[in-house]
């Protein structure tokens, strides 16, 4: 059933870069959705992280700050312990190197080093409305009522505040002093 669920999505390999691995906007009905932009990248004023807004599975949109090495997270995989430190919309979700060419990832600064490791969280959770639901729903028959029977659907600007709160969380987390024997 999951796989027919998906069947919708595209395999990147065979996208163009910037490409969306969903259905277009206008399938998705009327929303705040149609007039965003898919991919938003800053620096946060405060912290001078590179910081992303970028359009993910089923629409929803995926928030993401940069962190150098030397940064305590900078490299950790997996957050299903998340550092008590760190709160943000539904949670840390993503952790990964910039990778060339992908849509998690930043043109440097001049001087700047490539080597950022992304963190990140997503939109689509319980009670998040994706823009896709809708085109789901008339596929499948479903019906979940008015955006999802109560569910809200994060729009740019919820988001660029989640991805402003979490850079200023991860600048203020410092490395563990490392014990002396």
């Amino acid at each position: 059933m999951a796989a027919s669920l998906l069947g919708w999505r595209r395999k990147e390999e065979d996208m163009e870069p910037n490409e969306s691995t969903y259905t277009e906007k206008s399938e998705w009905g009327p929303g705040p959705w149609q007039d965003e932009h898919d991919r938003i990248e800053w620096r946060d004023e405060a912290t001078g992280l590179p910081c992303l807004i970028v359009r993910g599975g089923g629409g929803a949109l995926c928030g993401y700050v940069a962190v150098s090495p030397g940064h305590p997270y900078h490299g950790v995989n997996g957050f299903s312990g998340e550092p008590a430190e760190i709160e943000v919309h539904g949670g840390i979700t993503f952790g990964s190197p910039c990778i060339e060419g992908g849509k998690i990832c930043h043109v440097p600064q001049p001087g700047e080093s490539d080597d950022v490791y992304w963190l990140g969280f997503d939109c689509g959770h319980y009670m998040d409305v994706r823009p896709m639901d809708a085109v789901v729903d008339r596929r499948y028959g479903f019906d979940r009522g008015p955006l999802g029977g109560g569910a809200t659907y994060k729009t740019v600007d919820y988001v660029r505040d989640e991805v402003t709160s979490l850079a200023r969380q991860l600048a203020s987390v410092t490395a563990p002093e490392s014990e002396t024997p």
